[in-house]
């Protein structure tokens, strides 16, 4: 997985009537734009994630 600065993850629900939850990220910290990221969730939450196969890239550019 890469990603940048601004990119958003789509990370879907687990468990049966689970929602997905959107996060942008704000900072990559591995090198070559792979995982962890500093994401911010769109319920302001931040944390540091890296994300599984359960995890969905929406590259900036593609917008």
């Amino acid at each position: 997985m890469r990603a940048s600065v601004g990119d958003r993850l789509l990370v879907h629900g687990r468990t049966v009537g689970q929602q997905d939850r959107g996060a942008e990220i704000v900072e990559v910290l591995g090198p070559e734009g792979t995982p962890p990221y500093r994401v911010r969730f769109d319920d302001g939450h931040e944390t540091l994630m890296s994300p599984g196969p359960d995890t969905v890239v929406k590259h900036m550019a593609d917008e």
